[in-house]
């Protein structure tokens, strides 16, 4: 068996990107996970590219922004996992269209900290109370990024919203550790995903990935599997004496 036999988790944006990657190495370790991602197609992908795995998967289409989808994930959580929930990993988010910061419209700047920021309020505001009463302790895992402590021109507000998820992650993880309760995140490079265009001004071309694989030391974009390799070793008892950390999988990018 893997090592996560047992342990049930939740992952957001599990349709596509990280968020499958992770869904995928969790289950291949025998977890059982809750794929959570508000396009149910792609979910059901994710779901069937596990079905080899040892782990079980249970999918669940929901706005991570509302307050009512994080009750039915924990409903649909403990009822997957027999009464239990071990981590939550908020790994869905979105990026704004690099360009001028100025430019950027209200509505774009509103929908990139409502989908990178909000969930962490509201994933607390639900499981953490949960995590109290019956379990004294729980994890979160939270999706950051290397642009958080490396801001660069043009990307400033998703940057923004990803020091939000890094500041929210420490704070807490203070708060709550006399709960059990732990909280880390993951700073990512740039990964080979359906957001690479974006970050690359909206057309992924081979100019603008050697230009950008120019900052990153060990030459390559982030693998969803880097970032899952990372999720399945703070989601396992290895990690259990770890809170407040930002880890960077980021291939040298922080310190270049």
């Amino acid at each position: 068996m893997g090592c996560l036999e047992k342990k049930v988790i939740v992952v957001t944006g599990a349709g596509a990107g990280f968020g499958r990657g992770i869904v995928q190495r969790l289950t291949a370790e025998s977890a059982t996970v809750l794929a959570v991602d508000i396009n149910e197609e792609a979910n059901e992908e994710t779901r069937s590219l596990c079905s080899l795995n040892p782990g079980a998967v249970g999918t669940l289409r929901a706005d991570i922004t509302q307050l009512s989808a994080w009750q039915n994930i924990l409903s649909e959580a403990l009822s997957l996992g027999n009464d239990r929930l071990d981590v939550v990993v908020n790994c869905a988010g979105v990026v704004h269209l690099a360009g001028p910061s100025h430019e950027m419209e209200e509505d774009e700047f509103d929908r990139v900290f409502r989908v990178n920021v909000k969930p962490l309020y509201l994933s607390t505001k639900v499981i953490v109370p949960w995590w109290k009463e019956h379990e004294k302790k729980g994890l979160f895992i939270n999706l950051s990024s290397i642009s958080e402590p490396r801001p660069r021109p043009n990307l400033v507000w998703y940057a923004s919203s990803k020091g939000a998820v890094t500041v929210a992650t420490k704070g807490l993880a203070a708060e709550y550790a006399v709960d059990g309760i732990r909280y880390n995140c993951i700073r990512p490079a740039v990964g080979e995903t359906a957001m690479l265009g974006r970050v690359l001004g909206g057309q992924d071309t081979e100019e603008g990935r050697k230009k950008l694989l120019g900052t990153i030391p060990l030459g390559r974009v982030c693998q969803p599997s880097d970032v899952a390799n990372m999720v399945c070793f703070l989601a396992s008892d290895e990690a259990e004496f770890i809170t407040g950390a930002a880890f960077d999988v980021d291939g040298g990018r922080g310190v270049s």
